[in-house]
């Protein structure tokens, strides 16, 4: 089961790898990690994506709360939450016409061209983890030459309704 958590944490140094090694002790990988800071200076907010049974994660967030620079841990996974990704993805060009085909692959994945060169094409998009990993599919036949993901972030949402995904959002 993947759970997404929201921690917010005292801003200070050393508190992501006291959180990074409780995950280790545990022997869980986290699949996507994104710290930043709030609106409060002193404050920043992680986002932890990680793929375990629910007993053991149970056991984690309990451990977190315990933590003297832990301020809160949400389990967003049992709430309503947007999330987003960033991703820049450089493809190559191999044949004339790959350019064109990349580009109208970039405008129908609503992403940008970040940078055009002679030989790559440097594509952005921002999106759920869904939207991103089409976006790599579709490019993957032109030869991927690099990815950068930022993971995912996530906000808990006020609406009682489950928000559109991208796609629903699309129809």
């Amino acid at each position: 089961m993947r759970q997404t958590i929201s921690v917010l944490v005292e801003n200070h140094p050393g508190v992501l790898a006291r959180i990074s090694g409780l995950f280790s002790a545990r022997g869980f990988n986290i699949d996507s990690l994104a710290v930043g800071e709030t609106e409060d200076p002193s404050v920043s907010r992680m986002t932890i994506v990680a793929e375990g049974d629910e007993r053991t994660l149970e056991q984690i967030k309990k451990q977190l709360n315990k933590l003297i620079d832990v301020i809160t841990v949400t389990d967003l996974t049992k709430t309503k939450f947007i999330d987003r990704e960033l991703i820049l993805i450089k493809v190559g060009i191999r044949a004339q016409n790959d350019r064109t085909k990349i580009i109208e692959i970039a405008e129908t994945m609503k992403a940008n061209v970040a940078d055009l060169g002679l030989h790559t094409i440097t594509i952005e998009a921002v999106g759920e983890t869904s939207h991103i990993d089409d976006l790599i599919e579709l490019l993957r036949q032109f030869g991927i030459k690099e990815i950068v993901r930022t993971g995912k972030i996530a906000m808990e949402t006020e609406s009682r309704e489950k928000p559109k995904t991208i796609k629903e959002e699309e129809e």
